[in-house]
């Protein structure tokens, strides 16, 4: 080991050793501090970024891809629960390119799309083709679904008709949809109408009413001839008394203010999907008739017009009377043009068949208020039909405030234990602010005192050996007896820094000890 390096050890060992306990605790507590941080640094530098190599997976899919990484040697991570695999950005490309050769993920992990095609040989029947199309659109959809923020998993199966040239009308398409969604959550009655109008744009012919939607807990959220969300109807029905209360609420708080008005909207919505047309014709004025024709038929002539009696047999006897005869008959047909107009209506389910509203203001809140203006106010802000039958009941009445009471007392003494948890919090921070800066203080203290010590450590015991060597006592001059003033007390330096050197041993003889047999070693060496 090199003498320079050797040097500065052995001084760090002996500066070490001057060290008391508190200070050596502080020192082992900054190397540790140091040596972990230094790991914790890294590690983070050595880890490498992680992305998803593949998403979605099945559980098959997943140990399948995980068995061939771990294979491979490669580092990989789950998330998700296992359906997302993260590999390092480095082996990202290639370890797709490597699984995709491995035929991995399957096409039953992404719903079993048009991949399902490139299987299918030459020799392939009709039947063959037209089921394995049918499952490709089953699949496609099933994949599309699923990416719905909400939805986990989803299946769809349609019913599909044969198109035949002995068939004079053919039925609509069908389809029917399985959704599974995550835990603790719903699909929106929105979610539920594009999932419909998502699928029914998908298949030729198919109509939104033609598709059902059914969630794993079998409830219909959309149900064959009613439209999407067809299954939501009491959802939607609380949703529509819900905004309508709340209008109402919100206009009776600015007027008789907050917690003085309770508000309760019944409603009936109709859900029925009604089809109505109608053909009107109206004759078109001032349009010249598309056709005009005339007829005329007329006969003229002479002759002898039969008559007589018959006679046996029935053979007539001849007698007639000479005349003229004349035959005329006219017709006129015109074609005018007529205006033809062809109305379709088609109401949509969740019209508003008939409500009710209730309205109960506070006694001491409404004494100043004319209930008549109130109640016009009341069936204006929700919309009330009288020839539709709506109802709507304004009154006002004393309310019951113990709950209100209770409620605000509950209130301010949650607020008095939060309070006085927040005290006891910062009492306790400072409490523990205190006792750490008077922690630092003594620390501070005892290092000032040890660096004082080992300041008065520092005295050249080999120059007082020195001095005391090279003193000579003269004989004092003899001087006449003249009289003098008394002369200052003189200290000799010498013996004040024995003194010194005396109490510093008294005090710490291990340390002084030490240093002289360190001098000594030099000494010798």
């Amino acid at each position: 080991m090199p003498a320079q390096i050797s040097g500065l050890l052995g001084r760090l060992q002996e500066q070490v050793k001057q060290f008391d306990l508190a200070q050596r605790t502080l020192a082992v507590i900054g190397l540790a501090v140091l040596v972990l941080g230094g790991v914790a640094l890294s590690s983070w530098l050595a880890k490498p970024t992680m992305s998803p190599l593949f998403a979605n997976l099945s559980a098959t899919d997943a140990s399948a891809i995980v068995d061939h990484l771990e294979g491979e040697g490669v580092r990989y991570e789950l998330a998700d629960g296992g359906s997302t695999v993260l590999v390092p950005d480095s082996a990202l490309y290639s370890q797709r390119l490597a699984l995709a050769s491995a035929g991995l993920p399957s096409a039953s992990s992404d719903g079993a799309g048009y991949s399902l095609l490139d299987d299918m040989g030459m020799t392939s029947s009709e039947f063959q083709q037209q089921v394995t199309y049918q499952r490709a659109l089953e699949g496609e959809l099933a994949r599309t679904i699923g990416a719905i923020r909400g939805v986990e998993n989803a299946s769809v199966r349609l019913a599909l008709p044969e198109d035949s040239v002995f068939v004079d009308e053919t039925p609509d398409p069908t389809a029917s949809v399985f959704v599974e969604t995550a835990p603790g959550s719903g699909l929106s009655s929105q979610s539920v109408q594009s999932i419909v109008h998502l699928v029914s744009a998908g298949i030729e012919g198919m109509e939104p009413t033609d598709v059902a939607v059914i969630d794993a807990d079998g409830k219909v959220l959309s149900a064959v001839g009613g439209g999407p969300g067809a299954g939501l109807d009491s959802a939607q029905t609380g949703e529509y008394e819900s905004r309508v209360a709340a209008n109402v609420q919100a206009m009776l708080d600015k007027l008789v203010g907050v917690g003085n008005a309770v508000v309760s909207v019944s409603a009936e919505l109709d859900y029925d999907r009604t089809a109505r047309t109608s053909e009107t014709y109206t004759p078109a004025e001032g349009v010249p008739a598309l056709s005009s024709a005339t007829t005329l038929e007329e006969y003229t002539g002479t002759g002898t017009a039969t008559g007589g009696v018959l006679g046996p047999d029935n053979i007539a006897v001849p007698d007639g009377a000479a005349g003229d005869g004349e035959y005329r008959k006219e017709s006129e047909t015109v074609n005018n043009p007529v205006n033809k107009v062809v109305e379709q209506l088609t109401s949509a389910p969740g019209s508003v068949r008939r409500q009710s509203v209730s309205v109960v203001v506070s006694e001491q809140a409404g004494a100043a208020i004319d209930m008549a203006d109130l109640e016009a106010s009341v069936a204006a802000a929700a919309g009330i039909d009288a020839e539709r039958g709506d109802v709507v009941s304004v009154s006002r009445m004393a309310f019951d405030t113990a709950n209100a009471e209770a409620a605000e007392e509950a209130l301010a003494a949650a607020a008095a234990a939060e309070e006085a948890q927040q005290t006891n919090e910062l009492i306790r921070t400072g409490i523990i602010a205190g006792v750490a800066l008077l922690i630092m203080i003594i620390l501070v203290v005892m290092i000032a005192r040890r660096n004082r010590r080992a300041r008065r450590t520092a005295i050249d015991l080999g120059a007082l050996e020195a001095e005391q060597t090279n003193v000579v006592e003269l004989p004092a001059p003899v001087e006449p007896e003249t009289p003098m003033l008394p002369a200052p007390e003189q200290v000799d330096p010498i013996a004040a820094k024995r003194e010194d050197v005396m109490a510093l041993a008294a005090e710490q003889p291990a340390e002084v000890a030490d240093a002289l047999r360190g001098w000594l070693v030099g000494a010798r060496r």
